[in-house]
């Protein structure tokens, strides 16, 4: 990971500063954290800070927290599998320095295992030592399959991942008032409803967020695990007990991306960083009707013979949203039970199908979002353990017209006093209530309908009907919401 792409997602430089790092680097030499210091842009007390914050590249097997052994056999794994043959694409498989390869080959050599073949190029130009496996290193291979066919990223420890996690608290980052107000720019949302999600975001308990359908409970949960700025570190993967677990999922967690700016820069003590550890922003995993309760456990491969993480690990230091609570296929009350111990006491604790359970920090903000009453999915218990519970409600008119109006100003469109009241009484007239979703809604329908017309965006009382008509069901007598059309 280039120091320069994690200083940028810290946003203790710009790209701008940057670009003036690498020209100063082209000029003087050195390294690219030299030049931010010697340009005044950081000092060289921030740079370490930011370096000593990361997790650090261990220079000897013995100092990767994992057994030397399980790194040799995963090494050997890959020049089995994989038919690699020098110490630097292993170094770069398995996230490695090349100093612990090294030693790992050098162990290798004396069990017998590999054997040098010729350089891996010519021309009187220094290159690596090439290195095959002989046949009791083929033997060793596929006794080291059969006991799990995981081969990537070596595993972080145990020890070094609860440590970790508890390094990179969620309550360690403090969102403002400012930052929560930009983050909801462009929504119309209540004074008082920020006010009051402010405090829970900060406190990093569990948020209950509930109030009939379609007034933006997910959207808000959405942007709480969106609003955090701090760089966290996630392992590919963790040794327990001898077992791999994969945490690292890109499908989930959203990875410091390198910027065109620092692509191919030299950076200060490169090695400092441990590759074994990704770094991320605060993830945000979400789950729905589909969350089961078998999908709060660890994950068993029984071929490959490794785990994956549950939804919940991979949300560590970030915010697991369940939204639409109380519609999962798993029985509410299952699920709660499933919660009462990890939010209580801040732990969580994983069974291995061997039967032994490993406990984990539990540090992450779980958001509860639904449409149904409180009172009917848990009891005043379990209400207790949730801090915080925020209620999206009806907006009121004045609210309602300017959501409409702003969402049709952003398409073209146009809303006079009269288009308003008849969208108005459709609703009313339908026994509905007010919602945030529904100017956009209708504000879609317009628009599809006017691009099958071929005519400009335009509200119509036409249009605007057959909208109303997609939004709501008839009436048992066929009428549509008492609207005439003119």
């Amino acid at each position: 990971m280039n120091i320069g792409n994690i200083l940028l997602a810290k946003k203790l430089v710009s790209a701008e500063d940057i670009n003036r790092a690498i020209v100063h680097q082209n000029r003087s030499g050195g390294r690219l954290g030299d030049s931010i210091v010697a340009l005044g842009l950081l000092t060289r007390e921030q740079i370490n800070e930011v370096l000593d914050d990361a997790p650090q590249q261990p220079m000897t097997p013995a100092a990767t927290g994992i057994d030397p052994v399980f790194l040799l056999e995963l090494a050997i794994k890959g020049m089995f599998a994989e038919n690699l043959e020098s110490p630097s694409q292993m170094a770069e498989a398995l996230k490695l320095s090349t100093n612990v390869v090294n030693q790992l080959m050098q162990d290798a050599k004396e069990r017998k295992l590999v054997e040098a073949l010729a350089s891996a190029g010519g021309g009187g130009i220094r290159t690596e030592l090439r290195l095959t496996l002989t046949r009791a290193g083929r033997e060793f291979a596929v006794d080291a399959m059969s006991r799990g066919q995981y081969f990537g990223p070596a595993p972080v420890s145990l020890k070094d991942y609860q440590d970790r996690i508890l390094l990179q608290r969620v309550t360690n980052e403090t969102v403002s008032r400012q930052r929560l107000d930009e983050a909801f720019n462009g929504l119309v949302m209540s004074e008082r409803f920020i006010s009051r999600l402010g405090p829970a975001v900060n406190s990093g308990n569990a948020i209950l967020i509930y109030g009939p359908a379609g007034n933006g409970k997910t959207t808000v949960a959405e942007i709480v695990g969106n609003v955090f700025q701090n760089v966290i570190y996630i392992p590919h993967c963790v040794n327990i007990e001898g077992e791999i677990m994969k945490v690292f999922d890109p499908a989930i967690h959203r990875v410091v991306a390198e910027t065109p700016a620092t692509q191919g820069v030299s950076t200060l003590r490169r090695s400092r960083i441990d590759p074994r550890w990704v770094a991320c922003y605060r993830p945000l995993v979400m789950t729905g009707g589909e969350l089961t309760i078998e999908m709060l456990d660890l994950k068993y491969n029984t071929v490959s013979k490794f785990y994956e993480a549950p939804l919940h690990i991979k949300a560590l230091n970030g915010t697991f949203l369940i939204d639409d609570f109380g519609r999962q296929r798993a029985k509410p009350e299952d699920i709660l039970n499933r919660w009462i111990v990890p939010l209580n006491s801040r732990v969580d604790y994983l069974t291995l199908h061997t039967g032994k359970s490993v406990m984990i920090p539990f540090d992450e903000i779980v958001i509860f979002s639904t449409n149904m009453h409180p009172n009917d999915l848990m009891d005043p218990a379990f209400q207790r353990r949730i801090s915080y519970k925020l209620e999206t409600v009806e907006p009121p008119e004045d609210l309602f017209r300017k959501v409409f109006e702003g969402m049709a100003k952003k398409n073209s469109l146009t809303v006079t006093d009269a288009i308003y009241n008849r969208v108005l009484q459709g609703i009313r007239e339908n026994d509905a209530p007010l919602a945030y979703f529904q100017p956009k809604f209708i504000t879609e329908q317009v628009l599809a309908s006017c691009k099958f017309e071929g005519t400009p965006p335009q509200f119509t009382p036409e249009n605007l009907d057959d909208a109303l008509a997609n939004l709501f069901i008839k009436k048992p007598d066929g009428k549509m919401f008492g609207v005439k059309r003119s």
